[in-house]
This record gives C-alpha cells, sequence and structure tokens, in this order.
C-alpha cells in the first residue's frame, strides 16, 4: 500500500510539471511577442523619421529653418517656404478646438448629468455616428452647403458691421465665397467633437457615483459637482481627450483641401482669407511634384508636420504630468 501511494500520485505530479513548463513557455513566448510588438512600433517611427529626413535633404540644406518662416512657394523658380502651410493648419486647428472643446464638454456633461435615461443611448449613438462619416463627404458638404451659408449669414452681415473699425475689419475682409480659414476649422471642428465628446462622456461615468451623490447631499448644483468634483477626478482623461482631437484636426486633408481655398499665398489676417495647409499641399502637389527640390519641399512639410504633432504629444504628456504630480501633492 506504501509503495503504490507514491506511484499513484506521480502522473498527478508530472501532469502538474508538464503545465507549469506549459505556462511558463507561453507566459515567455507572450511577453516575447510584446516586446517585439513595441521594437516593432519604434522601428517603424525611427524608419519614417528617417526616410522624411532623408527625403527632404535637398530642400533642408537649400533653405534650412528659414523655409519656416519664407512665404513663398513657387514651383517654377524653386523659391519654396512652407509659413503659408503652417499657419493654415495651426490657425484651423485651434478654431476647430475653440468651437469644438465647450461643445464636447456640453454634450458630455448633458449625457452623464442632465439626459432623461431614454434619450442617453441614442443621442450617444448619434454623436459617435458622427466620427463614422468619411472626410471627404464633410468637405463636400462644407464646400456645397455650409461655405454658401457662412459667406451670405455670416462674413457679408460682419463686413457691413465692421466696416471702418480698426484691426477687426481685417478679421472679415475677402470676397464672400465661403472658404477660407474659418470655414475649414469649423468642418475641423464637427469632425473632432465626436471624438472629444465621446472621450469626456466615458471619463465622465467613471467618476465614483458616491463622490457625486455626496456632493449633491450637500447641496451643490450639477454645475458644482462637474466643476469641483468630476473634472478633477477625470481632468486626465478630459486632457487626453482633447489631445486625440486636436490630432485629429492637425492630421485631416480631404475635408480641408475642399474647403481651404488651396491658396499659397497669405495677403491678410482676415479669417475667411483663402489659405493652405500641410496635408492640402501634401494631397494636391505630391503626385504631380517633379523630383528635386519641389518634391523635397513636400516632404520638408510632411517633416514639419511630424514635429508639429510630436511637439503636441510631448506637451501634453508634460501637462499630464504635472496634473498628476500636483494631484499627489494634495493627497
Amino acid at each position: 500500500m506504501d509503495s503504490a501511494l507514491p506511484s499513484s500520485l506521480t502522473p498527478h505530479a508530472a501532469g502538474g510539471a508538464r503545465r507549469l513548463l506549459s505556462n511558463a513557455l507561453a507566459d515567455r513566448l507572450f511577453a516575447l511577442l510584446a516586446r517585439g510588438a513595441a521594437i516593432l512600433t519604434l522601428t517603424l517611427l525611427t524608419g519614417i523619421i528617417i526616410s522624411l529626413i532623408m527625403g527632404a535633404w535637398p530642400a533642408i540644406h537649400e533653405f534650412g529653418l528659414g523655409f519656416l518662416t519664407h512665404n513663398a512657394w513657387d514651383p517654377v523658380q524653386e523659391d519654396f517656404g512652407g509659413r503659408v502651410m503652417i499657419y493654415g493648419t495651426l490657425a484651423t486647428s485651434i478654431i476647430a478646438l475653440a468651437i469644438a472643446v465647450p461643445v464636447s464638454f456640453g454634450i458630455a456633461l448633458f449625457l452623464t448629468e442632465l439626459s432623461p435615461p431614454w434619450l442617453k443611448r441614442p443621442l450617444g449613438t448619434a454623436i459617435e455616428l458622427l466620427a463614422a462619416v468619411p472626410s471627404i463627404v464633410y468637405g463636400m458638404w462644407g464646400l456645397m452647403v455650409f461655405g454658401p451659408v457662412l459667406a451670405r449669414y455670416v462674413q457679408e452681415p460682419l463686413q457691413s458691421l465692421l466696416k471702418g473699425v480698426p484691426f477687426l475689419e481685417a478679421l472679415v475682409t475677402g470676397p464672400p465665397v465661403g472658404i477660407g480659414i474659418l470655414s475649414a476649422g469649423i468642418i475641423l471642428s464637427i469632425m473632432i467633437i465626436p471624438f472629444i465628446a465621446s472621450v469626456m462622456r466615458d471619463v465622465f461615468e467613471v467618476t465614483p457615483p458616491l463622490l457625486k451623490e455626496s456632493a449633491y447631499g450637500l447641496g451643490a448644483t450639477t454645475w458644482e459637482v462637474i466643476w469641483n468634483v468630476v473634472l478633477p477626478y477625470t481632468k486626465t482623461g478630459v486632457v487626453g481627450g482633447i489631445m486625440l482631437g486636436l490630432g485629429r484636426a492637425l492630421g485631416e486633408t480631404m475635408a480641408v483641401t475642399f474647403v481651404i481655398g488651396n491658396m499659397n499665398q497669405l495677403n491678410s489676417a482676415s479669417l475667411f482669407e483663402a489659405a493652405n495647409s500641410i496635408t492640402s499641399a501634401l494631397a494636391n502637389e505630391f503626385a504631380e511634384a517633379a523630383p528635386g527640390l519641389h518634391q523635397a519641399s513636400l516632404i520638408y512639410l510632411g517633416l514639419v508636420l511630424f514635429l508639429i504633432t510630436f511637439t503636441v504629444l510631448i506637451f501634453s504628456r508634460l501637462l499630464l504630468m504635472r496634473l498628476q504630480k500636483n494631484e499627489g501633492k494634495r493627497v
């Protein structure tokens, strides 16, 4: 009996050992795959940077950093500068954020705190569906429908109202055709609202109900609960959602190409001035650009856009780290 007992346990022990070995191998394989995915991502990123620098090198060598502030874009004379495209990219993105952030905040606030239960799901789904609309559809709608409406009911009345007013008159000058920086910024804001609103709604919903109920129990209003309880608890996610929308605005191509005007000269500071952006310049000219300085200048623009996006990412990370550090000090 005593000699049979160890022999009867041996298969079980062997099976357990095999399972442990199998689990250890699976864990090691999973770790290698995860590490390989991270290394592959970094390798691709490095390859993109190197290829952009190599492709843009003729323009970098010819124009240097003066390319960023030079206003000309003349393929015939091979005189290139990215000031107009950079200005158009930043201006449209800033306008888009200025419109989209408060609207998205209001949408998220309504869905999480004020909306009746029967309306939450259909309204939230409808907002998310806006993100599924192709960008070229937004561009066509902006060019054929929104642009004329903006020119007739916004630009023309503003030009009449602000005529002769210093500085403000310059902001609304230009032919009332409905395309330009403001039009592109508004279209971009409509496109990024679903992204920012969805993130804000999701982070608002993760706020512990106990915190909000306690604030309501102390007599706080809905706005006080949002401002003093929900936002401090979810500020990291809110900033992340805003940066997600900014990245979407910086990289948008087709919708901006339809409504920004694609003008490589900047004649005034008007919001209705036709301009250009980095992405629209690349979409319009890259396929027809001759090898040489023209093509290198376009790749230089792509490198500048990459650096702008990278700078925004670094700024957002630093901001998030500072918010987390301040929160830790408070705790």
